[in-house]
């Protein structure tokens, strides 16, 4: 790689890194610090806690991790990277959420703002029911403050910004790489016009209505969640996740008049295919949970359409992209217009949802997860359920008239099965919550078209050995069955 034209590019660069502690960031910085260890900087902003340092944590949750082993190799050892590091990494305590973000030291922020050449901005909240206000401020509005913080960066090239393809929300058919504009809402809302300002209004209204209510930490916490839910589906969105992140998008529209604007969306991201070693992954992510769920015998049935394209892409693929769209748009003339990369794979190496769960029972059949006594667990053959009204059908008819009868022994012996029943119905209601979160997903209609995408990989076709993010190479049962569940197995359920 060391003669290619992305390694050549991102010699002697300074980057700005934010939500550096996340997935997607740290597989982005082993592959730099991997592949031209000759960059100059690498400012990464992180969040202290009231248990960590900043420093703690960039050693203990990014270079500590399982993934920096090839470096630390490279390097020749965990004291030889740690003396390199020091030389190239430096970590930044702040918040996307504050303004400036949230760097107080004065110094550290002018340094930063004269050398800093390249901004990634990874930082993001990705529960789908996240709270309203949380969602806003990281998703939204700390957007806005990377992009007021890269205005002061006096020889910033470029910002890109990681956001996710399902900001498309329930659309089908082919779905353009398109980027949105300024109050846009999606089909099927009730609003015509996003008013962000109206948003952020209603956020602060609501807190301040709980406040003077003495509400609890988890009645607002809950409450929020609804508000953002709510919010989200009025203006076309399915949940609060998406919708901040489209806000998030409209809200860069006006940097392309300072330096070049790059929009990543990925689909559904999952263990590295290839790099640094194939299966490396943090976090159950969307379908994942389904797998593990299944895996230790907590369902048995699917929900969701069998025909509908599960959009997957390894992370290393996303990266990989991520490098490519850097170096090789950076020369383009955007025509006054974002540009936006979907890295996804409905549209070359489609995967659908009835493969897919046949997969997690092959996989499941042959490396079953072992309950509390160290027994294999058995798994069923799967059963998907087509519709949403199918799937409540089967809850009212398997799991109420047990709660019923929880519910009628506990008002008999004086609440003393108060704690049982509670957490029986608390279970049932989160399961058909997640259904709802879930919905988009398998039975989504779309299919992501990927134009720019692909002339991203022709552009790049001499470096494609070294920087892969074709998932038509992908043979997707090959790869779950060898790589990303043996990863969920060794890296997230240890």
């Amino acid at each position: 790689m060391e003669d290619s034209k992305i390694a050549t590019y991102f010699e002697g660069k300074t980057i700005f890194i934010t939500g550096a502690t996340g997935f997607l960031a740290k597989v982005f910085l082993e592959k730099i610090l991997r592949v031209q260890p000759k960059v100059k900087k690498l400012f990464l902003l992180l969040r202290s806690t009231t248990k960590k340092s900043i420093e703690q944590r960039l050693s203990e949750e990014v270079f500590g991790t399982e993934l920096f082993r090839v470096v630390r190799e490279k390097s020749g050892g965990a004291d030889e990277l740690t003396s390199f590091l020091s030389t190239k990494v430096i970590p930044v305590s702040g918040d996307v959420s504050l303004e400036n973000l949230g760097i107080l030291d004065l110094d550290l922020r002018d340094e930063i703002c004269r050398q800093v050449d390249i901004i990634v901005n990874s930082a993001a909240t990705t529960k789908f029911d996240e709270r309203y206000d949380v969602a806003l401020g990281i998703n939204a509005f700390g957007t806005v403050h990377v992009e007021q913080f890269a205005r002061k960066c006096t020889n910033v090239e470029m910002l890109l910004h990681v956001s996710t393809a399902y900001v498309n929300g329930n659309r089908g058919g082919l779905i353009p790489e398109k980027p949105f504009q300024m109050g846009e809402t999606l089909p099927g809302a009730k609003i015509s016009y996003l008013d962000i300002n109206t948003e952020k209004k209603i956020v602060d209204e609501k807190l301040k209505e709980l406040q003077i209510l003495n509400a609890t930490d988890k009645e607002i916490t809950r409450t929020m969640k609804d508000l953002g839910i709510q919010r989200a589906m009025l203006h076309g969105w399915p949940n609060t996740y998406v919708f901040t992140k489209a806000i998030g998008e409209m809200l860069l529209e006006k940097f392309k008049e300072k330096a070049k604007v790059v929009i990543l969306r990925p689909t559904i991201i999952t263990s590295t295919y290839n790099e640094p070693f194939p299966g490396w992954i943090e976090g159950i992510r969307t379908v994942d949970s389904i797998f593990v769920a299944y895996g230790k015998g907590k369902l048995d049935v699917f929900v969701g359409d069998p025909e509908s394209i599960l959009d997957m892409i390894p992370g290393d693929m996303v990266v990989n992209c991520m490098l490519a769209a850097i170096a090789y748009s950076n020369n383009k003339k955007s025509g006054g217009d974002l540009l936006v990369y979907h890295v996804g794979s409905s549209l070359r190496n489609p995967l659908t949802y009835d493969d897919m769960k046949w997969i997690m029972h092959r996989y499941l059949s042959k490396f079953p997860f072992l309950d509390n006594r160290g027994k294999p667990i058995k798994v069923g053959p799967p059963t998907i359920l087509d519709t949403m009204a199918s799937f409540h059908n089967y809850v009212a008819i398997r799991y109420m008239p047990f709660l019923k009868t929880l519910r009628l022994v506990n008002m008999l012996f004086c609440n003393h099965f108060e704690s049982l029943y509670s957490n029986a119905s608390r279970r049932i209601n989160h399961a058909v919550r997640l259904a709802e979160l879930y919905k988009p997903y398998v039975f989504s209609e779309a299919i992501f078209d990927d134009a720019n995408t692909e002339n991203l990989r022709r552009e790049c076709n001499m470096d494609m050995n070294a920087l892969n993010f074709d998932p038509k190479c992908i043979k997707w049962e090959e790869y779950f069955m060898n790589t990303h569940f043996f990863g969920i197995t060794k890296y997230v359920l240890k």
